[in-house]
């Protein structure tokens, strides 16, 4: 189900500039597609609310809340509109993005600036199509998903998409693209993974360097391409209506489209985009803006829940339709599992939306119940039986960040669900979970989890307990390339953004390294864009 689009536009009560700053020129999708699409504007400031980000020598601070890097970074603010360099405009026109694979098929959603039209030619080699789709009409502004199907498994295939205006001259073709069907037990692939990437925040997020980051990920030749939360962010929202809150998915859909073309994106929540069940539960705008912004995530991406070849949330609800939440799926020898912080908690979980979020009882952070945060009884059930059942070698949990619930990694794992112990000693495990049989952590090192990935602290680090490797993931877009956050981890290996993570699967070992990002005016020789800054590799553990 679809809400209908607001009669009229609901103020955000919530929305302000921050003190003392002029207004923020605006960063949104403005100069290629506001004013052909008539989507609502989101506005920020200068200057956010100061947090103990910190800047020089590519070192910041802490702090256990949600302000972090919103103060002002090393680099300088970006001014001007959030878009791709004028060399991938093509990309805001007609985005592509592929997604929900299969042993036997993949979806392929495609959203055009103007009506067009289009057609897929593919084969199992380069530049050899023997099968066409098409031609396939595109309306304006609204997304196509294309069901590819009658695929062969354990398979790579190659294809041209071709598009011209609706009825107008020749088709114009793109370079070519791949894509993969699952693979096989035996087989090597890679995956990507990108951190906050946070395109509303000009002090920690640049445009150009973003698309830098998703190209190099692209060139990788991944089979799918996952981003960890906190990428379309509605915090900005000047009114809460169907516009505004689908505004950060259609800014990310050229962006996410660089490496979507060729890799199936997998969307995870982050607190930022304020789709949870606290929010949805709210009789206030709250509740709008979570049935926005979760309708917007499904209809403009291809996104993934219980589907037969994928498990997960099979939760429908009122003018949401199907959640799909939280996802896992077996690829060559690796188990996948994607948990979701915060359709399934009654509780907040981190930040609120907005100021009134604040006047809510139970928000005060002083006095709040850290047990009442959760991932829920469904979601652990489900957790429990794909990681005992699954005989995969490799084991790979994601999540946005540790429920503990503040920043840090294994310095969180203790806490509450997630280790089974109150800060101040407050409950016990068997007494607040019922019916659990361990906590999470225990849980995933029982079943031999090789790597928990996260973001939320905008920072690389790479720490261990219990065999089971905590890895928080660097933002993709800071062109301040700042460690924010690196006080809450007191161990590990810590290095500044940006960049993304590569894995490269084998029967034999995963491999990771965090592929380093840079604009090229800050290249040097110490500083090479696509310089590998940090590697490990990870033997099977279930072997």
């Amino acid at each position: 189900m679809r809400p209908t689009p607001d009669p009229v536009a609901k103020p955000n009560p919530f929305f302000g500039t921050s003190r003392g700053v002029p207004a923020f020129v605006r960063r949104q999708f403005v100069s290629l597609m506001a004013l052909t699409f008539g989507w609502a504007v989101l506005r920020g400031a200068e200057g956010d609310k100061k947090g103990k980000g910190g800047g020089g020598k590519g070192k910041g601070g802490g702090g256990g809340g949600g302000g972090d890097d919103q103060a002002k970074a090393r680099g300088p603010v970006f001014q001007g509109d959030y878009v791709l360099p004028a060399a991938l405009a093509d990309f805001a026109r007609l985005s592509v993005i592929l997604g929900r694979a299969t042993d036997k098929s993949v979806t392929a959603s495609l959203l055009a600036k103007e009506a067009m039209e289009a057609t897929i030619e593919l084969g199992t080699a380069p530049g050899k199509y023997t099968r066409k789709l098409g031609p396939l009409v595109l309306p304006k502004g609204e997304p196509v998903e294309v069901v590819i199907d009658q695929l062969a498994a354990n398979t790579e295939y190659f294809y041209r998409l071709q598009s011209r205006k609706a009825g107008a001259g020749a088709f114009v073709a793109r370079p070519e693209c791949r894509f993969a069907t699952q693979r096989a037990p035996g087989s090597s692939f890679v995956f990507t993974i990108q951190g906050d990437s946070h395109p509303e925040r000009p002090q920690s997020s640049h445009p150009d360097l973003y698309a830098r980051t998703l190209q190099a990920a692209s060139a990788d030749r991944p089979d799918f391409h996952i981003c960890i939360g906190d990428d379309f962010s509605v915090d900005k929202a000047r009114t809460v209506a169907r516009e505004a809150l689908t505004e950060p998915y259609l800014l990310q859909r050229p962006f996410l489209g660089l490496v979507g073309q060729q890799a199936g994106v997998f969307l995870m929540n982050g607190n930022h985009e304020q789709g949870s069940l606290f929010n949805y539960r709210q009789t206030d705008e709250r509740r709008d803006v979570a049935v926005g912004v979760q309708v917007a995530r499904n209809r403009l991406f291809p996104t993934t829940g219980a589907d037969g070849f994928y498990t997960g949330c099979d939760t429908t609800l009122p003018d949401i339709g199907r959640l799909k939440s939280y996802c896992a799926f077996t690829w060559g020898d690796a188990l996948f599992v994607l948990l979701d912080n915060y359709w399934h908690s009654p509780a907040l979980v981190d930040s609120g939306f907005g100021a009134k979020a604040k006047e809510t009882k139970g928000d005060d952070k002083k006095n709040r119940d850290w047990w009442g945060i959760t991932i829920g009884d469904a979601q652990y059930q489900w957790l429990k039986r794909t990681l005992e059942t699954s005989k995969a070698k490799h084991k790979f949990v994601f999540a946005h960040h540790v429920l503990g619930s503040g920043r840090g990694g294994v310095d969180e794992a203790d806490l509450y669900e997630w280790g089974g112990q109150g800060k101040k000693g407050e409950g016990t495990f068997k007494e607040k979970r019922p019916g659990w049989e361990l906590p999470i952590h225990q849980l995933m090192a029982k079943h031999k989890v090789s790597i928990f990935f996260q973001g939320h602290d905008h920072l690389y680090c790479q720490q261990e307990k219990d065999g089971v490797i905590y890895q928080e993931l660097p933002m993709p877009s800071d062109h301040g390339y700042i460690a924010y956050n690196e006080d809450r981890y007191q161990s590990g290996k810590k290095l500044p953004s940006a960049g993304y993570l590569r894995v490269t699967v084998t029967p034999q070992q995963a491999k990771v390294e965090y592929v380093r990002c840079f604009l090229p005016k800050d290249e040097t020789k110490e500083t090479k864009h696509g310089m590998i800054a940090h590697a490990y590799e990870v033997k099977p553990r279930n072997a």
